[in-house]
């Protein structure tokens, strides 16, 4: 590797390539400073520990969203919203082979996989608690804002596998596309057709909680 090339790169390229190449498991942190030419001590100082080598940059996306929305106001949220999934998105496509590797490994290792999950439930959270405050405080708009969080996270996560497979080129503009998809969530039902939808989506939190909020959406929706 390149002399010139920062240690943190260093680290994270070594890293895949020694958990594509050994699996996993199989390395230890020892293996990837070795294989980045630094010590132990340095690797840490960096990451605190070997799982962190693998999602070395969700810390700083969260943080670039979180000051996206920060800076909205309640009538662009949505807006704002759908600019944190490019955000994160663009990181990918930048990233180009890392994350394809990244992918791979993800796909065949469940710890990473469970790692992976958790923090896709971090974006859900940031979305819904800044989309909450700009919606109504009614139970239908509370439950809008949060099938929209759940929504966008979806279809970026769609747009990005697919792109991440090969099955895609122009990952932005399919993004674009899935996004105007989801914003249909937030329109209020007089906005609507008389066509019926249903709405499948996956969420960390058990449907007996979620029942009494759907029950009362309806009962909003029918008076």
């Amino acid at each position: 590797m390149p002399d010139q090339e920062p240690v943190r790169e260093r680290l994270v390229k070594g890293a895949l390539e020694l958990f594509e190449e050994r699996g996993y498991d199989a390395t230890s942190v020892g293996d990837v400073a070795a294989r980045a030419q630094v010590g132990r001590t340095t690797l840490f100082r960096y990451f605190g520990s070997k799982e962190a080598l693998v999602f070395p940059d969700h810390d700083l996306l969260m943080q670039q969203c979180q000051d996206r929305l920060s800076a909205a106001g309640p009538s662009s949220m949505s807006v704002a919203v759908t600019d944190c999934a490019r955000i994160v998105l663009d990181h990918y496509l930048a990233e180009d082979k890392l994350a394809r590797s990244r992918y791979r490994l993800t796909s065949s290792v469940p710890a990473l996989r469970d790692h992976e999950i958790a923090t896709v439930s971090r974006y859900v959270r940031l979305f819904t608690k800044y989309l909450q405050s700009a919606s109504p405080d009614d139970a239908a708009g509370q439950l809008r804002a949060e099938l929209f969080s759940h929504a966008v996270v979806a279809a970026h996560n769609h747009v990005l596998r697919r792109w991440l497979r090969g099955e895609i080129n122009d990952a932005r503009h399919e993004l674009t596309t899935a996004m105007e998809t989801a914003q249909v969530l937030l329109r209020p039902s007089d906005d609507l057709d008389s066509s019926s939808a249903v709405v499948i989506l996956s969420t960390n939190r058990s449907i007996e909680s979620l029942l009494p909020q759907l029950r009362q959406a309806l009962d909003d929706l029918e008076t």
